[in-house]
């Protein structure tokens, strides 16, 4: 353990943080998992809901840096095209 007054500080917020972005992170996949399991039912109705939820949780974790703005639009790109593909 750091025994510098800024480093114990820095070891807090940085432990924060982490915590912060697992939860985040994990609210996310798990919206993605509601969607694939709706696709996966076949259930259309259900898999649009999921999906405007899942898009706004990707949307804030990139917007808060916790996934790459690329990963969150090739997120999005994949679960619209599970999505379409039930209408198809």
């Amino acid at each position: 353990m750091a025994n510098i007054k800024s480093a114990i500080k820095r070891i807090k917020k940085n432990e924060a943080r982490r915590l912060r972005n697992k939860a985040m992170k994990s609210t996310m996949r798990t919206a993605v998992k509601k969607v694939e399991v709706a696709v996966t039912n076949n259930n259309s109705a259900e898999a649009k809901e999921a999906l405007v939820a899942a898009v706004r949780k990707i949307d804030k974790a990139a917007s808060k840096g916790v996934i790459h703005k690329n990963a969150a639009n090739r997120y999005k790109s994949r679960l619209y095209k599970k999505v379409n593909s039930l209408n198809a």
